[in-house]
């Protein structure tokens, strides 16, 4: 795949671009989100969590954010 550079935004094609309704952008969005779980799983434990505070929640979402939210284990895989 080839790589260009350009000096500035007003020399970027206007093709690289894809307009509401165009098939080609269903796929690249499709490319793009598959790309980023494989990169980048998100996972959350199972279920609702009930807080008696603010400040527990606070600090759950802080456990979370500190374990990078992959620190549990991977969920099964949904069926479409």
């Amino acid at each position: 795949m080839p790589v260009f550079k350009y000096r500035s935004v007003e020399e970027i094609p206007d093709e690289t671009w894809r307009t509401k309704g165009d098939p080609d952008l269903a796929r690249a969005l499709d490319r793009l989100w598959t790309t980023s779980r494989r990169l980048r799983p998100r996972r959350f434990p199972p279920g609702v969590t009930r807080h008696r505070s603010i400040e527990d929640m606070n600090q759950q979402r802080e456990d979370w954010d500190r374990l990078g939210l992959t620190g549990m284990p991977p969920s099964r895989p949904r069926s479409r």
